[in-house]
């Protein structure tokens, strides 16, 4: 468990290294952008080959956006291979145009950032306690802990976006609009299109961190999570989710919380059309394993 809550920790280092090296399309990056809800980060945007004004492209937004495109300016030489795989998808016709949107974590404010807040805040106090003292022990705070995703999903939304679709030829409305993340990312996306259906029309929640901390014992989190989802998912006519997990490192956590998942996820309507669940056996926590499936989500989500 050290080498898990290790990797968590490592995971948040921002890599203030050179750019990217994108091995398909390019990788531009806007340094410290500015917002009045976060501090201020990179965002590395991801274009495909051939990328042109006089065309119009989905948009992928995704969290920890210093892992996603090359090995060597990350901290654990591991990256999603984003560029790579995205451009094969396009080249081989197996999904419509996108681009991606890199958004960099923010060091020790990673889990605050990415913990689905109006759940945390449905605890009772001593419920609270206890998250914290779980995270204290886990190194995640030196604090009371207190998410404020809130505040991230309003940097998305009401700066991030608006920027992106006004310096790039995006397609604006929902259905082209898609959130994705692993671990706290994959909880962060699901509170994204939870939080504003209007805006993201699919959410891919990769090796999600339904614990919520480092400890399956005494833990009301994932019970919160899933009574918040109950009545805040997004309508399953018109919306897409695919979760997915593993069962080696800290993936060991999640295969009996993401079975809740699944059967509110059936409860709620969804069916094989708009949602998809999938298991990989003997998959870990990293990098290397979110890359080698990636393609999977990404032609669930942006399927022509």
């Amino acid at each position: 468990m050290k080498k898990v809550v290790l990797f968590i920790v490592l995971l948040t280092v921002q890599i203030h290294a050179q750019s990217p090296q994108a091995s398909s399309g390019k990788v531009q990056r806007i340094d410290n952008f500015k917002s009045n809800y976060v501090d201020s980060r990179n965002i590395d945007v991801w274009l495909p080959e051939g990328y042109s004004d006089s065309q119009k492209y989905a948009v992928l937004y995704m969290h920890d956006g210093q892992m996603l495109y090359d090995a060597s300016t990350t901290w654990n030489k591991q990256s999603w291979e984003v560029d790579e795989i995205a451009g094969k998808l396009i080249s081989e016709g197996k999904t419509k145009k996108f681009i991606v949107v890199g958004i960099w974590n923010n060091s020790q404010k990673r889990h605050p950032e990415y913990f689905p807040q109006k759940p945390y805040e449905s605890l009772s106090p001593t419920q609270k306690d206890t998250i914290t003292a779980q995270l204290q022990k886990a190194g995640r705070t030196k604090e009371i802990f207190q998410p404020i995703s809130d505040l991230y999903l309003k940097f998305l939304v009401i700066e991030l976006k608006p920027y992106i679709d006004s310096h790039f030829a995006t397609l604006k409305n929902k259905e082209n609009t898609i959130i994705a993340g692993s671990s706290m990312g994959g909880l962060i996306s699901m509170y994204a299109i939870c939080e504003y259906p209007e805006v993201f029309g699919g959410a891919a929640c990769i090796s999600t961190h339904w614990p919520g901390t480092f400890s399956s014992e005494n833990n009301p989190i994932p019970n919160a999570f899933i009574q918040y989802m109950e009545s805040h998912l997004p309508n399953p006519k018109t919306h897409f989710l695919y979760f997915d997990y593993g069962n080696k490192t800290l993936d060991a956590l999640y295969p009996d919380l993401q079975k809740k998942v699944d059967a509110l996820m059936q409860k709620k309507g969804f069916t094989n059309a708009n949602w998809s669940t999938q298991f990989f056996d003997g998959k870990d926590h990293s990098e290397k394993s979110w890359a080698e499936r990636f393609h999977i989500p990404l032609q669930f989500l942006l399927k022509k």
